[in-house]
Formats: structure tokens, sequence, C-alpha cells
């Protein structure tokens, strides 16, 4: 499994909702300028973050975007498998629904199982909170190395 630059991005848009709020909704100008990422790519990613009601759309002059909960209420799994869909290894584990004739005597299929059980569970146990805070250490790191 590769996470697309979709699913990295959309981590990236979402991170910078939360670091960035002050009540006030975020331009997509202004996560394009701060993550080095093209608007117009961003503008893909932020609709299918705003239909899958991780974000608020404000439409308006001084419009933009709001993440609908707290951080701590989202897991990197929720965003990943909005962008990216099942996160299996292969199509015979996990929710994509393919049947392999072969599964019940396939001794591989234990593996990627197993495979799958650990990515859920790692991107299933690591809030959007999670990375606000990793974010605000780095930062915190990087202006203590300037004094």
């Amino acid at each position: 499994m590769k996470i697309s630059t979709k699913g990295r991005y959309a981590l990236l848009i979402m991170l910078d909702l939360a670091v960035y709020n002050t009540g006030e909704p975020v331009s997509l100008r202004d996560i394009a300028r701060r993550q080095e990422i093209s608007e117009k790519y961003l503008e893909q990613i932020i609709s299918l973050l705003n239909k899958g009601r991780l974000v608020q759309s404000v439409r308006g002059a001084q419009g933009g975007y709001l993440l609908r909960r707290d951080p701590k209420d989202y897991t990197v799994g929720e965003i990943l498998r909005l962008t990216e869909g099942d996160l299996a290894p292969v199509d015979c584990v996990g929710n994509s629904g393919v049947t392999c004739e072969h599964k019940a005597d396939c001794v591989t299929v234990e593996v990627f199982e197993k495979i799958n059980e650990a990515v859920n569970k790692v991107v299933d146990n690591i809030t959007l909170q999670d990375l606000v805070d990793r974010y605000n250490e780095n930062a915190a790191s990087q202006a203590a190395m300037l004094i």
C-alpha cells in the first residue's frame, strides 16, 4: 500500500486548518502558500473533504474552510480512507469486496491480513490533535534553536 499525494495533501490541509484555527475561515490560498502546493490541486482535495463532511466551506470575501469538529475527533485513518479508499495492501483483504477463489488455501493471505490490521491500528490511533501537538513541539524546538 502506498499513500498517494491526494492522501498526503489531505492530511496537510487538515493539519493546516487545525494549526491555523482562529475561529475564522482559512483560505485555500493561504494553505497553498504555507504548504507550497498548487491551489488548483488543493481545490480538488478540499472538495472531497467538504463532501465527506470533514470540513465546512464558508463562502464570501472572507470565506474559506473550517474543521467541523475538534482535531481530537479526527483520526488519520478517517482522513486517509476518505481520500484513498480502503487501505488494505491487496484486494483480497480489507473492505474491497473482492473475493479470491484461492483464499481458503492461500498461505500468504495471512501476511496481508496482518499488514492490513497493523496499518489500520496505526492510522486509527493517531488523531489530528496528535499531529497538531507534534507540529507545535517541532515549532517550539525550532524557535529554541534560534535563541
